[in-house]
């Protein structure tokens, strides 16, 4: 264990940085370290020359003949569905594939997105052979921590655009929020206002960037006091929307771009008496367990968290047996579940 700290505090190049000194792809420096054969001699000879200079220390590399066939999954918490649907497709895809999971959960505290320092060290006394994380980002000292161990890991759907290199599989966002609002406009709304996550975070930016595509093809301004950011809350959504009620022209539809935020959504219409859909017509993004229970059921973008859990495994199996994808970005398509939230607006 002393061991695994004082390694944690070492220094050293990150193979994007070796990759951006030698002119090359983050994956094609990867295959020079690993000893691929498809690298062209003189790509190899500049690699190479990098990786002295700048003194990369070339680990063994895991050897999934020789390794535990064991992998973590980290999840923000293990109190929320949807890390159940992730523990889903993890679940199925693991015993495919002849693996055993440890789970562990960052924190229960809201805010406390990142997993705790420590827990890095606890991969190696594991011998955990990669790491799937299902939370929001890691510190930039946590990615070069397992770029350093040359620890494979693979991130589900981070909320925060990882550093160049960094392997994800998440889902089309942006169409999303297009065909949530095309759903909308179809529908006959013109006034839809948009309830979205963190301010520039690339998942939700993406899903408010869909829902001002769709209007602009269909003709209209998006309203920028229709536009509100409630950081994925169900609090603070319910906030928002009580802003969105308390304009001159209030809106008829809201596309929140979370489940957890539409049940916010449909709190605060309650709270002034109004009815979903008779009155505001609501969309969410996720398609959660809770979005069957809400009375009324809510129409929703469904994002395959199990699917991309799934994917995730088997792009992390592949990375542990020296592989790096020459994409780094895996993105699976979304689509509307409509059920009964949403209506043409009142008086047409």
């Amino acid at each position: 264990m002393v061991r695994a700290a004082r390694a944690s505090r070492a220094t050293g190049p990150t193979l994007a940085v070796v990759a951006r000194e030698a002119g090359v792809s983050v994956p094609t420096a990867s295959k020079v370290v690993n000893g691929r054969d498809d690298v062209a001699p003189a790509t190899r000879r500049r690699v190479t020359e990098v990786l002295d200079r700048l003194g990369y220390v070339r680990r063994p590399r895991f050897d999934l003949a020789r390794a535990p066939r064991l992998v973590d999954l980290v999840v923000h918490s293990l109190e929320n569905s949807r890390s159940g649907a992730v523990l889903h497709g993890v679940e199925a895809a693991a015993y495919d594939a002849g693996l055993e999971v440890v789970v562990s959960a960052c924190s229960d505290r809201p805010r406390d997105v990142r997993p705790p320092r420590d827990w890095l060290e606890r991969i190696v006394v594991r011998g955990s052979s990669g790491v799937l994380f299902d939370v929001a980002e890691l510190t930039g000292a946590q990615h070069a921590w397992l770029d350093r161990h040359r620890i494979p890991f693979v991130m589900v759907d981070p909320l925060m655009a990882p550093p160049p290199g960094v392997v994800s599989v998440g889902a089309a966002n942006w169409q999303g929020g297009v065909t949530a609002t095309e759903h909308l406009l179809h529908l006959g709304h013109e006034r839809i206002a948009v309830v979205g996550g963190r301010r520039n975070e690339p998942g939700g930016g993406a899903r408010i960037a869909g829902y001002r595509s769709a209007l602009a093809s269909a003709g209209l301004h998006h309203r920028a006091e229709y536009v509100r950011h409630a950081g994925f809350d169900r609090a603070a959504a319910r906030r928002r929307t009580r802003e969105l009620l308390d304009l001159p022209v209030p809106p008829t539809a809201v596309f929140a771009c979370s489940d957890t935020m539409a049940l916010g959504v449909y709190e605060a219409l309650a709270e002034r008496g109004l009815s979903v859909p008779d009155d505001v017509s609501v969309v969410g993004f996720d398609d959660l367990p809770e979005a069957h229970w809400v009375t009324p059921a809510l129409t929703t973008v469904r994002r395959p968290l199990s699917e991309m859990a799934a994917t995730a495994l088997r792009v992390l199996l592949r990375m542990m047996d020296g592989d790096h994808p020459e994409s780094t970005r895996t993105e699976l398509s979304t689509h509307l579940v409509e059920r009964a939230s949403t209506a043409p607006p009142r008086n047409g």
